[in-house]
């Protein structure tokens, strides 16, 4: 940090982060700056851009995660603790006022390690029902998923094909852990194992410059295309560049949408979208080896037959090779080169500050 902003002065790792905790609105609205300083630069082009997600160490070990049956016998075990510590601590500190500021004379300030000990509590209440909140949410989700089912045998007479659906109870997962360190961050799959994080989200042109940039807490990408467009949209709008996206390109990790779903999630472009069916090395082989169609679209194709169809075409294997050189080169630059693969804010709220500031400076440098 240039010792001119800091008048000389060397602050320490945790003035920095207790900096960036206060001022996390602030440092929110320097991304939407940057991107507004690259638009001036010339260097917001909308041709084509690429949209793929990270995931990202948070504040957490996997260790600290515990199961519902954990957290609730760790509770017991601090409350029991807790009593028995704040009776031994007032009567030590009884005798200690009454003889210092005599016997009618006492102190009311909680122990630190006693303040600690209580937001140790209230993380592992917030755990547990985190827990209690996505169990009903499986359950729940089950139980619409058997009436479905019920009402379709219903009206057909028959079983519908395939295998027997779960119980509820089957559905629900009774080994699902929390992790009291962070009880906000998620237990993440990535190719080299499981990490305690969450997944960023990042939407760039061709000229590695981020237009949109979110944090989430959902371990796939399924249901951020949506989301990511329209914040995209909102922040080019903000930087004043009225040019419409041209295409965009996802991998197989986006579920394609349906007609119309992008508008009813409130984006306005009418996006050539092309997102893989297949994972990157069968997408390639895919296209490389069936020719391209030719001839009108049949219309009886399913939503995911026309992406594939899409992908086949002379156009949309030009456009697809630009999805790895334009969006996994900025992953790489945030989180090998500039080492920012680890969020050090603790709770959702100051991680997606955090990585909106991440995304800020990329852009700036």
């Amino acid at each position: 940090m240039p010792t001119a902003i800091t008048a000389n002065q060397h602050p320490d790792h945790s003035t920095i982060a207790r900096f960036r905790r206060e001022h996390t609105a602030l440092l929110d609205s320097l991304f939407e700056s940057s991107l507004e300083l690259c638009a001036k630069a010339g260097l917001v082009k909308l041709g084509v851009v690429a949209l793929d997600g990270a995931k990202l160490q948070g504040n957490a070990s996997i260790s600290a995660n515990r199961t519902k049956e954990g957290i609730e016998r760790e509770i017991q075990q601090l409350i029991a603790g807790q009593v028995q510590r704040m009776l031994a601590e007032a009567e030590a500190k009884d005798q200690e006022e009454d003889a210092r500021y005599g016997p009618d004379q006492r102190g009311d300030e909680l122990p630190s390690d006693l303040q600690q000990r209580s937001s140790r509590l209230a993380r592992l209440r917030q755990c547990k029902q985190q827990l209690e909140e996505e169990a009903a949410r499986q359950a729940a989700a089950q139980e619409q998923r058997l009436e479905r089912r019920a009402a379709l045998e219903s009206a057909s007479g028959r079983k519908p094909r395939g295998r027997k659906p779960k119980t509820v109870e089957e559905v629900v997962k009774q080994d699902a852990q929390a992790n009291p360190t962070d009880p906000e961050s998620r237990l993440l799959k990535t190719r080299l194992g499981f990490l305690q994080g969450y997944n960023g989200q990042l939407i760039v042109n061709a000229g590695q410059v981020i237009l949109a940039a979110h944090l989430t807490q959902e371990a796939n990408d399924w249901h951020q295309l949506p989301l990511m467009v329209r914040q995209a949209e909102e922040n080019l709008a903000m930087a004043e560049v009225t040019r419409p996206i041209g295409a965009l390109l996802a991998d197989a990790g986006y579920l394609i949408p349906e007609p119309g779903a992008l508008q009813r999630a409130g984006c306005h472009s009418s996006l050539n979208l092309l997102i893989a069916t297949k994972k990157d090395w069968g997408q390639r082989k895919a296209t490389g080896e069936m020719p391209s169609p030719r001839g009108r679209i049949p219309k009886d194709l399913t939503t995911r037959q026309r992406m594939e169809r899409k992908l086949r075409t002379q156009e949309g294997k030009r456009l697809y090779r630009y999805r790895s050189q334009t969006v996994e080169p900025v992953f790489g630059q945030i989180k090998g080169a500039r080492r920012c693969d680890r969020l050090l804010l603790r709770g959702y709220r100051y991680a997606s500050g955090e990585w909106q500031l991440i995304c800020a400076t990329h852009n700036l440098l």
